[in-house]
């Protein structure tokens, strides 16, 4: 038996495991008792409605929002453990949020390069060729001398994709990446995700996009007031979806 409470995990086990997370702001409850796993390669989606805790719920995997109680760990470790270094964690948590946080006065190549080269420490020529491998791998190839400026706001979130994608972690999250995107460059950015997925990249999505979370999703989660209210594999879910709650947001917005 693994020994996950030493950090010891195999890939037989959850990649990440939430155990009744609760988090508060105050006096306002955002998640009460939050729970599910995800295994190695598996694809979840989180939808819900505005306020629900979706994206508190995202953020507090990769330790940006710390828990009040409960457990996540990822690979076996406590994400919460004071011990745990948090460059450890976010070097195999990777996150994309919806606003792209480029450096307007750095290229895309050196957006990508960065992390690696200047909080890893790592070698710039090897950086260089695997960010300049990853700007391709996220159709940007021509663009590696341009600035966040003279990129449409898909392209800068794709160099965000890359920029993350650049620390080589095991896991990605997606916080509504296509939210501030205007329509004609959402399909641009959830190519890119739909290919990531295929690769076997565990991902954890917070979307609005359902028609992509039903093509690309191996669980959905619907999480309404800081509960999962229903959850279930994309065609179980949205067509057969049993709780009133999950039947009224899938009616308005389907």
């Amino acid at each position: 038996m693994t020994d996950t409470a030493n950090g010891h995990w195999t890939s037989a086990q959850p990649i990440v495991s939430l155990k009744d997370v609760h988090k508060s702001f105050g006096d306002l409850e955002v998640l009460k008792g939050i729970s599910f796993d995800v295994m190695k390669g598996e694809v979840i989606c989180i939808i819900g409605p505005s306020g629900s805790g979706k994206s508190t719920l995202i953020r507090c995997v990769n330790a940006l929002n710390p828990i009040d109680s409960g457990s996540i760990t990822v690979e076996g470790q406590e994400v919460n453990d004071p011990r745990l270094d948090k460059l450890e964690l976010r070097k195999k948590v990777g996150m994309v949020f919806q606003q792209y946080n480029l450096f307007p006065h750095r290229t895309a190549l050196e957006n990508v390069m960065m992390a690696p080269v200047l909080v890893l420490k790592e070698d710039k020529a090897s950086v260089e060729g695997r960010a300049r491998a990853l700007i391709r791998k996220v159709r940007l190839e021509g663009k590696e001398d341009s600035f966040p400026g003279e990129l449409s706001g898909g392209q800068q979130q794709r160099v965000a994709i890359a920029r993350s994608l650049a620390m080589q972690p095991d896991v990605m999250l997606f916080d509504e990446v296509t939210a501030a995107l205007d329509p004609e460059t959402v399909k641009e950015v959830l190519v890119t995700i739909r290919e990531l997925a295929e690769e076997g990249m565990t991902c954890m999505l917070v979307t609005h996009e359902m028609g992509f979370a039903r093509e690309i999703a191996d669980h959905i989660y619907f999480t309404d007031r800081g509960v999962i209210v229903e959850h279930g594999p994309p065609a179980t879910f949205f067509d057969e979806a049993k709780d009133p709650r999950t039947q009224e947001f899938l009616g308005q917005i389907l």
